[in-house]
């Protein structure tokens, strides 16, 4: 049967989606959206079943995306439901990212019970996080901080910071929003962001007319802009989640303006880069962008 025609004729898109409760509402908003029945279906990945080690001794946070991708391409769904920084730039022959929604707060935020800020953390404080991104930019500010690894769903999360056993944890404000947990946010941090945070990507077949149709109208244009950047910034370096890289671009006025940076992994150094184009050349202007650093940061990053 051609995969064009591997969606159910007249009946439900299935949509597929990871089982955590912050998936599930990301899902749900998604079905919400459309216009046509849809029937959620949900997958458990690599990524939400390896808790005991960093994503990047495992493979990568394309664990989060491997078995949606493998059951779009083997029929079983017909669109997938992503948080676009799990996504990885090359996507497998044949798959497409078909819109991404209208981009949440994309900034990281400091939570903890017992202090106001990062920066009135006590000296030696547990601070989780399983991002090395977060780590290098905490550390940049706080060498002397404890940062120790910190996997599993927010709430999981929160429950272990609840339980004494961190002191405080960096999580993404979108996620917090999304699942009703804004308030638990003590800080807002100004530091760059993991490339496409808060966004959400919707995969699909690239031949499969119908579930391309039915999503197109979720599309924002300027979130998609965005990201197109922040991807191609990612792709430029040719680092993976090894590599601390941060950054955001945002659509003003037509043009796209975009601020990177990687940095060395204890926070001791850091490249940035930044750079302004119109919006329609973002993708461009992000690969120029990390090209324009790659050649200092290539000490830091995962080749």
């Amino acid at each position: 049967m051609p995969q064009n025609e591997l969606s159910h004729e007249g009946g439900p898109l299935r949509l597929g989606t990871r089982g955590s409760k912050l998936a599930l509402v990301q899902a749900n908003m998604v079905a919400g959206l459309m216009g046509v029945p849809t029937e959620i279906v949900v997958l458990k990945t690599s990524g939400d079943r390896i808790q005991d080690r960093p994503l990047a001794d495992a493979g990568g946070k394309g664990l989060f995306v491997k078995e949606l991708e493998d059951a779009l391409l083997g029929g079983r769904i017909d669109l997938a439901v992503h948080s676009m920084k799990d996504v990885p730039v090359a996507l497998p022959a044949g798959l497409a990212i078909a819109a991404v929604l209208e981009r949440e707060d994309p900034r990281d935020v400091f939570v903890s019970n017992t202090a106001a800020t990062l920066a009135a953390l006590p000296k030696g404080a547990r601070l989780g996080t399983s991002s090395v991104r977060r780590v290098a930019q905490c550390l940049r500010v706080r060498p002397d901080l404890d940062c120790r690894l910190l996997r599993g769903n927010v709430d999981t999360r929160l429950k272990k910071l609840d339980d004494g056993e961190m002191d405080a944890m960096l999580l993404a404000l979108a996620g917090l929003k999304r699942l009703g947990l804004a308030q638990r946010a003590t800080e807002l941090l100004d530091v760059l962001p993991a490339l496409a945070q808060g966004a959400i990507g919707i995969e699909t077949r690239e031949s499969d007319r119908r579930t391309r149709d039915a999503v197109a109208p979720l599309n924002d244009a300027d979130t998609a802009a965005a990201l197109a950047c922040e991807r191609a910034f990612q792709d430029a370096l040719g680092g993976s989640c090894r590599s601390p890289m941060a950054g955001l671009a945002r659509i003003e006025g037509g043009r796209v303006v975009f601020d990177g940076e990687v940095l060395a992994p204890d926070g001791s150094d850091r490249v940035a880069a930044h750079i302004e184009a119109a919006a329609g050349d973002a993708a461009r202007a992000g690969s120029e962008a990390g090209l324009g650093i790659r050649a200092r940061a290539a000490r830091w990053l995962d080749l």
